[in-house]
């Protein structure tokens, strides 16, 4: 079932707290994820909730929400905590994806400071890693995590994209990843002490959770430049990186987001699926949407549901070739199942309620060349590799 609301309705006459889903009428919103949102306005303190058109059911709180509040909640924010995604441009002097695909690098191998020190890699890190967590350091994760090369594709406003230094033809590399396991520990010991509670002492958890959001910025500059020098190119720096799993404090509130890109006048990727285009846009919400916009598509099955359906419908060597031409490298055939462009919402209805809703301009499209999820079934990795995995490789 599907409910739309207009933007600033409160969903109940009791509730404390003003709901708006910046959705339209013919956008599949489910009731769970509505169910969340009121519950999330029914928290001491919460102000305002705001749904994006990718609004879809979380564990205990909605993604593509973002939340305002006079109250800390770290539940809100979720366990992958400085999840964002990056654009990074790259020079390649010949693109045939199949050698391309071959040539992307084991990404679920993190970077030890030990064992791989010579990795070129390691010139993006300034200095300390934050938090000083190394545990999958220079990996992509599992779930919707990953590493495409992107070509820009339609470009909607030129002198906006000429800024960026993008035209038409242009190649990205296009990196969405987190914290990897280093938000999962900071939420685990909020969490263990005082559930879905409020931050006891919101100083504290801000500052680690700072440290989580720089770690999740500086990782998906290492994914990039991995990336880079397999195919042959050299790193560079990104021309967007929003984060879209945080809480800042704004005007004296806190504003969690979930899911939800900050929308005050930054550049977005909103991700698509592996066989559709991705939609660079200029965000310009404003406090109605809780300065935010959506952060991709949005998940319309659960996962056990595409894998179900999936395997009904597709082949995994249909998974592999994507609608759009592209190549998925995921040798995790459940992965490749439950992440298959089917389970997603249309891209382009998300994008029309944004515009719809004035709360972002599209710049430009790019489309997917190869998107990479976990190395490649043909591509065994060593055994001290095999170990790396078993040790530390955190789930995003």
């Amino acid at each position: 079932m599907s409910e739309h609301h207009s933007p600033r309705e409160s969903l109940s006459p009791s509730a404390p707290a003003t709901v708006a889903v910046f959705a339209s009428p013919t956008s599949w919103i489910e009731s769970a994820a509505l169910d969340q949102c009121r519950r999330v306005a029914a928290l001491d303190g919460m102000i305002h909730v705001a749904g994006m058109p990718d609004l879809h059911p979380g564990k205990g709180a909605p993604i593509g929400a973002a939340m305002a509040s006079t109250v800390l909640y770290p539940f809100l924010v979720g366990s992958d905590i400085g999840c964002g995604i990056a654009v990074f441009p790259i020079r390649l002097r010949r693109v045939v994806p199949e050698r391309l695909a071959a040539r992307f690098p084991d990404l679920d191998r993190a970077l030890d400071p030990e064992r791989v020190a010579d990795d070129p890699a390691w010139a993006v890190v300034p200095g300390d890693v934050p938090a000083g967590h190394l545990d999958g350091l220079g990996t992509v994760g599992r779930g919707n995590h990953f590493v495409e090369l992107a070509r820009v594709d339609t470009v909607f406003a030129p002198d906006h994209a000429q800024r960026l230094g993008l035209s038409t033809g242009d190649l990205v590399l296009v990196v969405h990843s987190g914290s990897r396991g280093l938000g999962e520990r900071i939420l685990r010991t909020h969490t263990e002490a005082h559930g879905a509670g409020p931050a006891a002492d919101p100083a504290d958890y801000l500052a680690r959770h700072d440290e989580a959001v720089r770690w999740g910025s500086l990782n998906r500059r290492l994914l990039a430049a991995r990336v880079a020098y397999a195919l042959g190119a050299e790193p560079t720096e990104p021309v967007v990186d929003q984060c879209h799993n945080l809480v800042e404090v704004r005007d004296g509130v806190y504003l969690h987001r979930k899911g939800a890109a900050p929308g005050d006048g930054r550049d977005v990727l909103v991700a698509g699926t592996r066989g559709t285009a991705s939609y660079l846009v200029a965000a310009h919400s404003g406090a109605d949407a809780n300065h935010s916009v959506a952060h991709g598509a949005g998940r319309k099955m659960s996962r056990a549901d595409a894998l179900r359906r999936g395997r009904a419908k597709h082949t995994v060597d249909e998974l592999r070739r994507t609608p759009v031409g592209s190549l998925v490298v995921c040798g995790d055939r459940q992965l490749l199942f439950e992440e298959a462009p089917t389970a997603y919402k249309r891209i382009e209805q998300v994008i029309g309620d944004l515009v719809e809703h004035r709360l972002a301009t599209p710049v430009a499209t790019t489309i997917p060349l190869v998107t990479y999820k976990t190395p490649d079934v043909g591509t065994a990795p060593r055994s001290s590799e095999r170990r790396d995995r078993r040790h530390g490789r955190g789930r995003s």
